[in-house]
């Protein structure tokens, strides 16, 4: 199959039980039918529960706010990093 946008011949890959097709040459990605579906549900299957909601009248001061901690890496980073 050929990129819509510059001709390049794309490549199939894999990638966590979802075959995508990308262009090596723009980096492009094209999904077939359900796959998307496919993305989203896992996306949503592996997204961590809201934050607890803090107070924030009770100090102006915003030394005292907590301290955010980095979030692990989604679904979709591990799919799209090439």
């Amino acid at each position: 199959m050929k990129c819509p946008v510059d001709g390049e011949t794309l490549v199939m890959a894999d990638r966590n039980g979802v075959e995508i097709d990308y262009c090596p040459n723009c980096r492009g990605v094209w999904l077939d039918r359900g796959e998307l579906d496919k993305i989203i549900e896992r996306q949503v299957a592996e997204a961590p529960p809201p934050p607890p909601r803090h107070d924030t009248r009770r100090s102006d001061d915003w030394d005292d706010r907590p301290r955010r901690k980095k979030r692990k890496e989604s679904f979709l980073g591990e799919l799209f990093d090439f």
